[in-house]
């Protein structure tokens, strides 16, 4: 096969053919936990874009790495299928989603497998289907029978555009807008469903910790959505009106406290805004949480301080959320931020309680009080100008006020709010429930599960509720007249256990078998997009964790081990549809093959940095693999000749041997890692190692053809087709898909230290010839240095000793040198933080001898490498380890 003949269409359908007709991809029910390897399913949008072929190649490689290395491996795929966008979709083609979904999911699945992603496509799930969605249903009533299940009034997120109502985590930004369509958002007040997340708060919270496979990143934002904070609630009374509780974590600074603010939907402000135009005007109009500064007005109102029986002005306040904490607060603007900020802009007091610890403080002495200063002191430190509190340190003076306030205690508060999970759309999963005049809301029962949607009806508003026949059931309870829920669960439910649908996607009894769900799970290497951080991640922790207490699973967590993948980029912006920058992968499988855009993907960037897309090195990808092909096609062909080989090329032998070597060694701990880029990098310099071998030298067959051999395995994860298609012309049996992994006995490390050592040589060599402008040279020489100053080298990293070359002329044959020791121990004792090991002389002694055939190709000279004692003594003199002297003769 020669470059021009590489004709990746048929390669890759031949292939594809082939796996598909051997099922080499399937994952029998009775395999022992296989490694599960997965990535987030897609939402069935009509085509692949670059980042799902970015997702899925990385999921891909990693499973067939993970089968050569001998796993059982599960590596599935569904679609994600419930959504607006196919409501939308449907609304504006007049058709209905169902058909429409369908529709872009065969051209998806087309498009996945002209990539050659190996799926057991017996597993696949489609969350649309009723044999999916009867789960969610019955998981609703396991979750509502475990006391997890709430329906309540509650101020909502409105999106007027979808019409729907949104989770917190689906409002975006500081403009609060839309996830789905950027519309900003509105509040209304709805009876909703909700599934009680917060009675899992601490766990979740607490079990981050333990997810040492994921992100930091990834557990930073976690943890930041979860936002517990420890804490007082103290009452304040207000004039004319119940006390308030506050909630604080620096009640160390009760003492500061200047003025005291409320949320502008608190009762009382609410209250107020009846009576109090300046109250009305700020509540209803002026109030802003996500402004760039903080506002209020004063309400007349005090409040009482319970600790100093201080009255201070009580404002209402838009920095101040009925969601966080209590919705009011006690205000001190000397140690906190926000509150500096909204002191000075009305022009109030800033009373410093809290000093900076002193360094030489001895825990008695109070501290003089700072001045109020121009930003606020947020540290803990020492309480000073706080009665008989002064002199304490910030943690005994909380502890304390807590226990001595009569109307304090600890409190624990959360950001995280209970997941609202109604939807009034009509393509999602139904929510189980039926309203009955006498009895109420009522579970359907299990054996009357699923609750099916009815025909799609194009309507603005709520779809299901214009479906009245549908709606008209019967009570369970007392058989009474009674009306269907008309809600529809959010779809983040059905991504928040599918993983689990994939252990058994066809039992029809339950939502998975439990047996090999506790033997298979959890997933092993989960991939998928940041932005899933918050949502999809921590509803599908809190699920495993209701399943572990109400169902018998054995795990609590789904996913051991997390990548996030970054973006694909082009000209350095995010691709997207609307900017007009997106790359078809399609046109990219059939103008250079499917393996030309997985290599290139995956050798571009480490899987979790962002890159940007280019042609070129699509091009100079695509003629890599040519390249590739042209060598293996050539030794088939009998291009290595066997006959009359100069004995002195067995030093070459051994340098491509131990290249072969070490690619596997490196590639085989980088696949592991997941850093795909550096792998590919050793696969490839092994190529144009093979390349330059067979151009230079007379390879050896055995040596030559185990290179080849053992680049196309390192290579077949990624580009799976051509692999397939070179392992066969090299006759070898079966697939390489099921080949064993290629194993060497090198030390990754002493590989490491030979390749710098080389390096190193050569560059010096250009250094050289560059700065003599020698143009021919007629030979170059290169001297290992002599041993003992390997010797002088291991002592100087060894060695703590303040006197080094005490302790270096202490060794007779090195202090035998006399000069030239103290000169080289100098040198070491100068250079000591940063010396490091190398090789022994007599390894790199080898190393260079087996290299010197790069330098002769390159500078078109013979290159004799000698030991320091054969050499002329004035050039060994400049030999150190892991730098040889090199002298050049014209």
């Amino acid at each position: 096969m020669s470059q021009e003949a590489y004709d990746h269409t048929a390669v890759e359908s031949r292939w594809q053919e082939a796996w598909e007709d051997a099922a080499v991809y399937r994952t029998p029910d009775e395999v022992d936990d296989p490694t599960y390897v997965l990535g987030m399913y897609p939402y069935p949008s009509g085509k692949l874009h670059m980042g799902h072929v970015r997702n899925y190649t990385i999921t891909d490689a990693y499973a067939r790495y993970r089968r050569m290395r001998g796993d059982d491996v599960l590596h599935p795929m569904g679609w994600d299928a419930f959504g607006l966008p196919a409501e939308n979709a449907a609304k504006e083609r007049d058709t209905n989603p169902r058909d429409w979904t369908f529709d872009c999911i065969d051209t998806m699945k087309g498009q996945m497998k002209s990539m050659g992603f190996g799926y057991d496509w017996d597993r696949e799930v489609t969350t649309c289907t009723p044999e999916y969605y009867e789960w969610n249903q019955w998981l609703f009533s396991r979750f509502s029978d475990a006391g997890l299940v709430e329906r309540r009034e509650a101020e909502v997120n409105w999106c007027p555009s979808c019409e729907t109502v949104l989770a917190d985590e689906q409002v975006e930004g500081d403009a609060e807008l839309c996830w789905r369509c950027d519309t900003p958002v509105e509040t209304r007040d709805l009876d909703q469903w909700f599934l009680k997340i917060t009675e899992y708060a601490d766990e979740l919270l607490e079990a981050i910790d333990d997810l040492e496979g994921w992100p930091n990143s990834v557990r930073q934002m976690q943890r930041n959505w979860i936002g517990r904070q420890h804490g007082t609630e103290l009452e304040f009374a207000i004039d004319g009106h119940d006390s308030v509780t506050a909630f604080t974590t620096r009640v160390d600074t009760v003492f500061g406290a200047t003025f005291f603010a409320l949320a502008p939907d608190h009762p009382i402000s609410e209250a107020l805004a009846e009576e109090d135009d300046a109250v009305h005007e700020f509540v209803r109009h002026e109030a802003d949480p996500d402004g760039d500064e903080p506002n209020g007005v004063e309400t007349g109102l005090t409040a009482t301080n319970p600790v100093t029986g201080e009255e201070i002005p009580v404002f209402v306040a838009d920095f101040v959320l009925s969601d966080v904490g209590t919705g009011a607060l006690m205000a001190v603007p000397a140690h906190d931020e926000r509150d500096h900020a909204f002191a000075t802009k009305k022009g109030l007091e800033i009373r410093p309680v809290i000093a900076p610890e002193p360094d030489d403080w001895d825990g008695e002495t109070v501290p003089d009080a700072p001045d109020a200063g121009e930003a606020a002191f947020t540290d803990d430190g020492v309480l000073v100008d706080s009665g008989e509190y002064s002199g304490l340190d910030s943690e005994t003076a909380r502890e304390r006020l807590t226990a001595e306030i009569e109307s304090a205690e600890e409190s624990v508060q959360y950001q995280l709010r209970d997941w609202g999970i109604s939807r009034q759309r009509y393509w999602g999963t139904p929510i189980p429930v039926v309203h009955c005049d006498d009895c109420g809301p009522v579970s359907v029962p299990d054996e009357d599960l699923p609750v099916e949607l009815p025909e799609f009806i194009n309507t603005t508003g709520n779809p299901l509720d214009a479906a009245e026949e549908w709606k008209a059931t019967t009570c369970p309870e007392c058989g009474a007249a009674a009306t269907r829920e008309t809600d529809t669960m959010d779809t983040f439910v059905d991504s928040s256990w599918y993983f689990l649908r994939y252990v058994s996607p066809d039992l029809a009894d339950a939502p998975f078998d439990l047996e090999r769900a506790n033997d298979w799970m959890p997933v092993d290497q989960y991939v998928g997009g940041i932005e899933h951080a918050v949502m999809h991640l921590l509803y599908s922790r809190f699920f495993t964790k209701v399943l572990a207490d109400e169902e018998g699973l054995k795990h609590r967590e789904p996913f051991t081990n997390l990548l996030a993948q970054g973006m694909v980029q082009l000209d350095g912006k995010k691709m997207s549809k609307s900017k007009g920058n997106v790359v078809s992968p399609q046109r990219i499988v059939e103008e250079y093959g499917a393996d030309t855009a997985r290599l290139f993907m995956m050798q571009a960037a480490q899987p979790e940095r962002d890159f940007d897309w280019s042609e070129e090195g699509v091009k100079s990808t695509h003629r890599f693999l040519a390249r590739l092909s042209d060598l293996v096609e050539g030794y088939a062909a009998g291009d290595v000749e066997t006959a009359d080989r100069d004995p002195d090329r067995d030093t070459i032998d051994e340098y491509v041997a131990d290249e072969t070597d070490a690619a596997v060694a490196i590639a085989r701990d980088e696949y592991d890692d997941l850093t795909f880029n550096v792998a590919l990098r050793e696969a490839q310099e092994l190529v144009r190692t093979l390349r330059s071998y067979r151009e230079h030298a007379e390879p050896h067959p055995a040596v030559y053809e185990r290179g080849l051999d053992v680049a196309v395995r390192l290579l077949a994860p990624v580009a799976p087709h051509l692999a397939e298609e070179l392992w066969e012309t090299l006759g070898r049996d079966g697939f390489v898909v099921e080949a064993d992994w290629p194993t060497a006995t090198a030390d990754r490390e002493t590989v490491e230290r030979r390749r710098r050592l080389v390096a190193n040589t050569r560059e010096d060599v250009r250094d050289i010839v560059e700065v003599a402008d020698i143009r021919d040279p007629e030979r170059i020489d290169v001297v290992v240095a002599p041993d003992w100053k390997y010797d002088a080298l291991e002592i100087a990293i060894d060695s703590d000793a303040d006197n080094l070359i005490g302790e270096l002329m202490a060794e007779d044959h090195i202090r035998e040198r006399g000069d030239e020791a103290a000169s080289y121990g100098q040198d070491l004792q100068a250079e000591r933080e940063a010396l490091s090991e190398t090789l022994s002389g007599d390894e790199e002694y080898a190393a260079l001898r087996a290299a010197a055939w790069l330098i002769e190709r390159e500078f078109d000279a013979p290159v004799v490498v000698e030991r320091a004692a054969d050499a002329d003594p004035e050039t060994a003199r400049h030999a150190e380890p892991g730098r040889p002297a090199i002298d050049i003769v014209e």
